[in-house]
């Protein structure tokens, strides 16, 4: 695992200065002890959440819901079973000293088969006893294990579920800050590792617990100094757990943040792989990529001694005490003091009472790893939500919304950013009134959208719909109302009907052509090989760039929305395929309300107003006549982009 040392990337310390260091704050117990944020926290302290192994056990209850009573269910069937497997040695010592030996037959045999009945048939009775009884508790012990597997796996998708619906309404910047691989390795390995707590956390505990008590019961009804040497082991197991097991647990969550870690890289590499080999650049990540695991792996090897030792032990102990109580159990059979038969019901009983207890000393490491992933999914489920409703929150629909926006004393600053993007913003905009945002990079035309499309609340100030504060209006009606289409498309790994139906799936055929038409993209649709049902890839990788605009543009339409927000929504279109679809446009903003970022000023001058922002302020407002011949930044921004758009030679513009 040595590291490459010249591919070392922009003095990031190599996989084996940073295990020194782990490895320093583990034996100093630097490590945190409970969970922490997932990804960066913007404006916030890293304040790890604490929780103890009982809160996390009510927390997994909790998640359980209504699957607790099969498991419940399964530990009632797996204590019956664990209760007639203590059977069959009280019936071998009955075999030894009452069958075989020359014990007399107790009373209870006596009476139940009668006191002519001969030896011979006695030992058929006793064996065909122990089948059926054996036979018993497989079958129980099968059902429970299959009711506890099967509420494993319904526990799994309940926890996924529930992880990716809390995800996917986190607020837009956590959402980011996690990134698409991270969120991926806490839904698969996390997620998944909290249905592992059925078995690691109930059900093979307690079958441990039921034999460890019904052996020791039954030990000290042959003889109480024999119980006496093996319940000295079971302080030991209360220390290994307190000094050894509890120092596992930040290990296994810091393993699993650098899996989440690892996946949000290799995600990212992937999502921009034609970056990644325009710079060819493609042994530069796999060298960071081998880094992060060779620090990983090293991380998985130092946890893998902590929880071999608990092992070594156990498996050390448990010889020695079989040995020593072995000895004393002989003794006292040479002096008379215990029969054969005892002797040897004894020794079942006690490797019978020693298994559980090595099971629990052993299986609390991989119980320790199983908590260490419900700890890291607790920590994303109680994140804040993306704007929860209000008590007074109310939906809204389609038939009764006309369209008006205001904004009043609106001022917005990202989280983490140094500098306001929104400042003193107040804006009356009219049902069906089509706006214009122009100025330059980082001005706030974007922001505002975000703000309508209430992406983001405002830090100050409001913004309403129909004189309503969207605060008070349920986001995801509001969201209905929207149509949205981005500088950045982004379009689903499907068939190019599915990515233009996602705006309404209930849409006919008819529908998707007619919008299809309407943003110009029916031409190219209908030459692919399947036509609608033609797959594009992840991304819509096999689609042009003015090819996925124009998909959008036509999932935009689909949806016949009342609010209309195109971000350069044909930006990434040629001069031909932008006149086409700039009249389906104009079209589609009759009697909506639109919001139209344009770089290319000359695609706006239908707008009912133009809007120039900079620095986060509305310093001119009116249509373009108006702006032209007033004067100021609007002007200065027609005149420099009409004559960078003058052909060379040519005299001045007309």
């Amino acid at each position: 695992m040595a590291d490459n040392q010249a591919e070392r990337l922009d003095n990031t310390p190599s996989s084996r200065s940073r295990f020194d260091k782990y490895r320093d704050d583990v034996r100093e117990g630097k490590l945190p002890k409970g969970g922490s944020f997932h990804g960066p926290i913007s404006n916030k302290p890293q304040v790890p959440r604490q929780r103890s192994a009982f809160g996390l056990v009510k927390s997994f209850l909790g998640l359980a819901g209504p699957h607790r009573w099969p498991i419940f269910f399964a530990m009632a069937m797996l204590t019956v079973s664990t209760v007639l497997g203590l059977l069959p040695p009280a019936v071998t010592k009955f075999v030894v000293d009452n069958v075989v030996g020359d014990d007399p037959m107790p009373q209870l045999a006596t009476r139940i088969f009668g006191a002519n009945t001969g030896r011979k048939e006695m030992l058929a009775w006793a064996v065909v006893g122990v089948f059926l009884i054996s036979v018993v508790r497989l079958f129980l012990g099968v059902w429970g294990r299959w009711m506890a597997t099967r509420s494993t796996k319904r526990i799994q998708l309940l926890v996924r579920k529930r992880v990716f619906e809390q995800a996917v309404r986190l607020p837009l910047n956590r959402v980011q800050e996690i990134r698409s691989g991270g969120v991926a390795s806490i839904l698969r390995e996390d997620g998944g590792s909290v249905g592992d707590l059925v078995f690691g956390m109930l059900y093979n505990p307690w079958r441990a617990v039921v034999q460890l008590l019904g052996s020791l019961l039954v030990l000290a009804y042959v003889d109480w100094k024999l119980l006496l040497g093996a319940v000295i082991l079971l302080p030991l197991v209360f220390f290994t757990h307190r000094t050894w097991i509890s120092r596992i647990r930040p290990q296994f969550r810091q393993v699993r943040k650098q899996r989440e870690n690892i996946d949000g890289q290799a995600t990212e590499v992937f999502g921009g792989m034609r970056v990644v080999r325009a710079f060819a650049r493609q042994r530069r990540e796999g060298s960071r990529f081998m880094q992060e695991n060779h620090y990983m792996a090293r991380q998985e090897l130092f946890v893998w001694w902590w929880s071999r030792i608990v092992e070594l032990i156990w498996q050390t102990l448990i010889p020695a005490s079989s040995a020593a109580l072995l000895l004393y159990g002989g003794f006292q059979v040479l002096e008379g003091q215990l029969t054969l038969g005892q002797l040897v019901m004894f020794l079942v009983y006690l490797l019978m009472l020693l298994e559980p207890i090595a099971v629990l000393a052993q299986s609390a490491t991989s119980f320790q790893n199983s908590l260490s992933g419900l700890d890291r999914v607790m920590d994303l489920l109680e994140e804040p939500r993306e704007m929860p409703p209000g008590p007074d929150t109310i939906p809204v629909k389609r038939q009764n919304v006309a369209g008006a926006i205001s904004f009043s004393n609106v001022n917005f600053t990202y989280p983490g950013a140094p500098e306001p993007a929104l400042q003193d913003v107040d804006l009356e905009v009219q049902a069906g009134e089509i706006i214009a945002l122009v100025g330059p990079s980082g001005a706030g035309k974007t922001t505002l959208c975000n703000l309508v499309a209430r992406f983001y609340d405002p830090d100050s100030g409001n913004v309403k719909l129909d004189g309503r504060d969207l605060r008070d209006i349920d986001l995801d009606s509001y969201r209905s109302l929207l149509g949205v289409v981005e500088q950045d498309v982004f379009l689903f790994d499907g068939s190019v009907g599915a990515n233009i139906a996602y705006s309404r799936p209930e849409a006919s055929v008819e529908e998707l052509r007619r919008a299809s038409e309407m943003a110009n993209a029916l031409e190219f649709i209908e030459r692919m090989p399947e036509g609608f049902n033609t797959v594009i890839g992840e991304r819509g990788v096999k689609l042009s760039g003015g090819q996925r605009q124009r998909v959008a543009i036509a999932r935009a339409i689909l949806a016949d929305p009342r609010i209309l927000i195109l971000d350069e929504a044909t930006s990434n279109l040629d001069t031909e395929s932008e006149r086409l679809i700039q009249a389906s446009l104009e079209e589609l903003m009759q009697n909506r309300t639109s919001f139209v970022i344009a770089h290319r000023l000359s695609t706006i001058s239908h707008a009912n107003r133009i809007l120039v922002i900079d620095h986060g302020r509305i310093i001119q407002s009116g249509t373009h006549n108006e702006l032209m011949a007033s004067g100021g930044r609007y002007r200065e921004m027609v005149e420099l982009q009409t004559s960078m758009q003058r052909p060379v030679g040519t005299g001045t513009a007309e």
